[in-house]
This record gives structure tokens, C-alpha cells and sequence, in this order.
């Protein structure tokens, strides 16, 4: 009898999982994963797939190999303004927008009078689309009874904020770090939330100053923060499209790849090979800085 103890107990320990409780793991685990590759992985494949070909959506597909690609880089001349644009966008929130989300952060997690209002005040625009945010900059910087060209007093002569095309990209960059400011301070501010408060103490003891202790205590501890705000910044940026697409449809000085994609898949020209194959720069573009981004904190976290 003695013997057959550890051979029942093995038994149990591999029986932990009943048949219903592997149908209920297989839907609730399943389902996401089918609806993840038909939804995401399935068109993103199909993309790439498309990219190499010249169809229309209607007729008979046609293999181009890489003239798409070829005819993007030499001879759509939209296509590196929309580029730079990108990238101007990006660094615009990631140099900007995002380290003073990370200073008003610090300046609530202080305690400062009202913090709570000032909170909630400066998340508000998260709530909206980019798109609300679009018609908003079109309320306040327009030419026609605009809130800022009425403050300026220029009715006979109004600033066009939004169709002149050296001033309506930094409108627009300014309009999206309005709603990605809000979105990086919550997560800083959780983040600083939950930061060992000895940590400061034993800073405070050494001899640092609030500057040092920052720099060289806390914001070290906010790495994974770090992490997710450097991902969210990224994509906001390269994926940043209803707001100038609300403005005047990304034109005239505001063309950004994810405008270019939508121009050519669902526009007058339903060229859907070209379009993919705009759409494949961007998902690789997106990819590369992501990638690199994890890779490089995930390195140094393990470093640590």
C-alpha cells in the first residue's frame, strides 16, 4: 500500500487540469489569438503579400516584385515629404511632448495645491480622438473667426495657421502633444506613485540635492515606465493620421506615410499594391524603432 502512495500522487499532479477546464482555457485563450491573426497578423501578411503586386481590388492581380517600392522612393513625390514629416513628428513628441508629461508629473507628485484638478484637467484631451482634437485646432487657429487670429485681432488680414504649409505641421504636432502630454503623465505619475519612498530618505541623508536624487535615484527605478511611454511615443507618432486627415485630408504641407496609405488603398486611384507597399515601410519603420527600444531597456535592465 505504501507503494502506491507516490504513484496516486504523481497522478494527481498531472491531472490538475479536468476536461472543462481545458474547453474554458482553449476559448478564453483561443479566441483572442483567432481574432489577433484574422484582425492584425492576417491583413499585415496580406500587405506584404500585395506589396510586390498591382491590383486594383477588382480585377486580376499582377506580380510586380519590387516596383512598387522602386516607384515610391523615385518617382512619388509625396512621399519623402511625408517621411520627414514623420520623423519631425516623432521627435516633436519624444523630445517635447513627452519629458514635459514627465515634468508635470514630478510637479504633482510634489503635492502641489489643487494637484487633483490640475490632474484631471490636463488628462481630459486623452479621452478624445485625434480626430475631435482636429476639429478643435480647426475652431481655435482657423481664419474665419478663429480664437486665436480674434486675440490677435487680425480680421483683415488672419494668420492661416492651418493651409499655410510651413506653419500647419507644428499646429497639428502641437494639437497631438496637447492629448499625448496628459496620457505620459498619468503613467509617470503612477510610476512615481510607487517608488520606495527610503530611497529618497537615503538619498536625502547622502547629501544629494532634489535634482541629483531624481536623476540618479528615481528615475532609474522608472524604467518600465520608461519602457511603455518610449512604445506609446513611437506609435503615436507613426500612426498619427485623423487629425491632419480632419484638418484638409493631409494636404498641403501636413502628408504623413498612414495619409499616403489611405490616398492610394481607398482613394480615386485604388492602387492597393502601392498602397501596401507604403504601408509595409511603415509597419517596418514602426518595428525597427520598437524593437530597438525594447531590446536596448530590456539589456540594460538585465545589466542591472
Amino acid at each position: 500500500m505504501a507503494l502506491n502512495i507516490p504513484r496516486r500522487a504523481g497522478r494527481r499532479r498531472l491531472r490538475r487540469f479536468t476536461r472543462r477546464d481545458v474547453v474554458v482555457l482553449s476559448v478564453l485563450l483561443g479566441i483572442p489569438i483567432l481574432l489577433d491573426i484574422v484582425i492584425i497578423w492576417g491583413p499585415t501578411l496580406a500587405s506584404v503579400g500585395l506589396s510586390f503586386t498591382s491590383w486594383d481590388g477588382v480585377g486580376d492581380i499582377h506580380w510586380v516584385g519590387g516596383d512598387n517600392y522602386k516607384n515610391m522612393v523615385e518617382n512619388y513625390p509625396v512621399f519623402w515629404p511625408a517621411v520627414r514629416h514623420n520623423i519631425l513628428w516623432l521627435l516633436f513628441l519624444g523630445l517635447i511632448a513627452t519629458p514635459f508629461g514627465l515634468f508635470l508629473a514630478v510637479l504633482i507628485d510634489r503635492g502641489v495645491r489643487f494637484s487633483r484638478f490640475y490632474q484631471s484637467t490636463i488628462y481630459l484631451p486623452v479621452v478624445l480622438s485625434l480626430a475631435i482634437v482636429g476639429f478643435i485646432a480647426q475652431l481655435i487657429l482657423g481664419t474665419d473667426q478663429g480664437v486665436v487670429n480674434t486675440i490677435l485681432n487680425n480680421h483683415d488680414d488672419p494668420i492661416d495657421w492651418l493651409g499655410d504649409s510651413h506653419l500647419n505641421l507644428w499646429m497639428m504636432m502641437i494639437a497631438a502633444s496637447w492629448r499625448h502630454t496628459g496620457y505620459v503623465m498619468i503613467l509617470y505619475l503612477a510610476g512615481l506613485k510607487s517608488v520606495d519612498p527610503q530611497l529618497k530618505e537615503a538619498a536625502a541623508i547622502d547629501g544629494a540635492n532634489e535634482r541629483q536624487t531624481f536623476f540618479r535615484v528615481v528615475f532609474p527605478t522608472l524604467r518600465p515606465v520608461n519602457v511603455i511611454v518610449g512604445v506609446i511615443t513611437v506609435i503615436e507618432a507613426l500612426r498619427a493620421f485623423d487629425i491632419v486627415y480632419a484638418v484638409n485630408k493631409g494636404r498641403n504641407g501636413l502628408e504623413l506615410l498612414s495619409v499616403l496609405i489611405t490616398d492610394n488603398i481607398i482613394g480615386e486611384a485604388s492602387r492597393i499594391g502601392f498602397g501596401s507597399a507604403i504601408a509595409v515601410v511603415l509597419l517596418t519603420v514602426s518595428l525597427g524603432f520598437i524593437v530597438t527600444f525594447l531590446v536596448q531597456e530590456l539589456r540594460g535592465a538585465r545589466d542591472r
